[in-house]
């Protein structure tokens, strides 16, 4: 065991992520494992990195009892099951869980009138990051009274951050702000799909429910489902797993900013990488494309695909133009009416995650009416299927997180509620959450916003 060890340590395993015929990175043969590392936490994480292990979710054990969820590929799994750290197989097979979400749907036919709804069947699917877009201008313009599409700056490859802004009878901008925005990072699909289900009940529910007319009459919403898109397409076209934005940088071939740990406030603590990351794949390079390379197997070449550390935090506080665009478009808000509101949605684990993610001692100045209402939450979200959320402050719950979006909105934007939601699963399927959990997952959701928002 302890020769297995140390050859791990200084002999990484030969093994990158293989792509298909389309440039599509493949993870069949793939095992999750939950695994508890107990006391030696770095010795595990250099295991993982020689095992070329994928590090899907770390939750650091404040709750729970520390773990991480793990892929190992299959030429490793031998080498990994030699170590005998106590684990769980979550799922046999990752390339099966990814295909079990199916190709992304077509767009569903909406009736021709401007006035009509997006199709319900919007939420029976995935679907192209183009459809995203097209969903917007529809559910707008179905509500073109009460609502305009908004931007809030590009991204590093130019693609505008689309959303929709929502008002009720008082007219725009003339009430406190409630943001939401989903998608931050590019794998979290179920995050954009059910920001726009709350959309969808904001809009269709106006004029037929007085409770959600009331909503909309106290509050300007801000909503946008996808403030990531370098990051989403490059899930739909390349790699599914894919975190960070597509951001490149002098002096490393590594690709990608974790946005959600470049915000400028606390950005340089615990919970946060400084690494860009490293290519690893040092043989025949054909292309000057830094995220392809080649390595020989046997008698003839694969493709194969390394994926860069996740977690960095930038060079510099704030210079992601993603954060740029939403953090401007926050901090206009807070000096125009004010945040009442702010939740950035991630999946998963189902947290409902309250300030602050840099400190486990810090709390926020209303930290007790912020963690009932968090707990309070969690319970209306229980109502429909019996989905359980663990809700309190980011750190002491799940981790830390240095440069992250509730603790800036929380301190500078002042805003009354920062938070961060992690949806469904708690790790069965993880980030490929089949499609028959989207409708669900909204479903839950909206029954707890519904209580949110008619209890602050």
């Amino acid at each position: 065991m302890k020769l297995l060890r140390h050859l791990l340590l200084i002999a990484p395993l030969a093994v990158a992520l293989r792509l298909d015929r389309r440039g599509k990175v493949v993870y069949d043969g793939y095992k999750v494992f939950r695994v508890v590392p107990g006391i030696d936490v770095a010795a595990f994480d250099t295991h993982l990195e020689s095992l070329e292990a994928i590090d899907l979710t770390h939750n650091h054990g404040h709750i729970e009892e520390e773990h991480f969820d793990v892929a190992i590929p299959p030429e490793n799994l031998p080498a990994f099951e030699a170590l005998n750290f106590t684990s769980e197989v979550i799922s046999e097979d990752l390339g099966a869980d990814i295909a079990l979400e199916g190709e992304l749907a077509e767009y569903p036919e909406r009736d021709l009138s401007a006035s009509a709804l997006p199709s319900l069947s919007w939420f029976s699917a995935y679907h192209a990051y183009a459809d995203h877009l097209t969903y917007l201008k529809d559910i707008q313009s179905s509500f073109a009274s009460n609502s305009e599409l908004i931007t809030a700056g590009k991204s590093f490859e130019g693609r505008d951050i689309q959303g929709i802004h929502l008002w009720g009878s008082g007219g725009k901008d003339s009430k406190p702000a409630i943001v939401w925005h989903g998608n931050v990072h590019a794998r979290e699909w179920i995050s954009s799909k059910t920001v726009e289900y709350l959309t969808y009940q904001l809009v269709a529910n106006y004029n037929n429910d007085t409770t959600v007319k009331g909503f909309l009459d106290s509050y300007d919403f801000y909503i946008l489902p996808i403030v990531n898109p370098d990051g989403f397409l490059y899930t739909q076209t390349s790699n599914r797993l894919w975190r960070k934005n597509r951001q490149t940088r002098s002096g490393t071939s590594a690709v990608g900013t974790d946005v959600n740990r470049n915000w400028p406030y606390k950005w340089d603590g615990e919970g946060s990488s400084t690494s860009p990351g490293s290519e690893t794949c040092v043989q025949i390079q054909l292309k000057p494309n830094p995220s392809l390379c080649w390595k020989p197997r046997a008698t003839r070449a694969i493709p194969v695909h390394r994926e860069t550390k996740q977690g960095y935090r930038g060079a510099a506080a704030g210079d992601t133009p993603e954060n740029t665009g939403i953090r401007t478009l926050g901090d206009q808000l807070a000096d125009k009416n004010g945040i009442k509101l702010y939740v950035d949605w991630h999946s998963y684990g189902q947290y409902i995650l309250t300030p602050y993610g840099y400190s486990c001692s810090a709390v926020a100045a209303n930290q007790a009416k912020q963690d009932s209402l968090a707990k309070s939450l969690a319970t209306a979200i229980a109502k429909p299927y019996g989905t359980r959320f663990t809700a309190g402050p980011t750190c002491a719950t799940l981790y830390a997180t240095a440069g992250g979006s509730n603790d800036y909105v929380t301190d500078i934007n002042k805003a009354e509620y920062g938070w961060a939601i992690e949806l469904r699963d708690t790790g069965r399927n993880g980030f490929t959450l089949p499609t028959d959990q989207i409708l669900p997952t909204g479903i839950e959701i909206w029954e707890g916003i519904k209580y949110l928002l008619a209890n602050f």
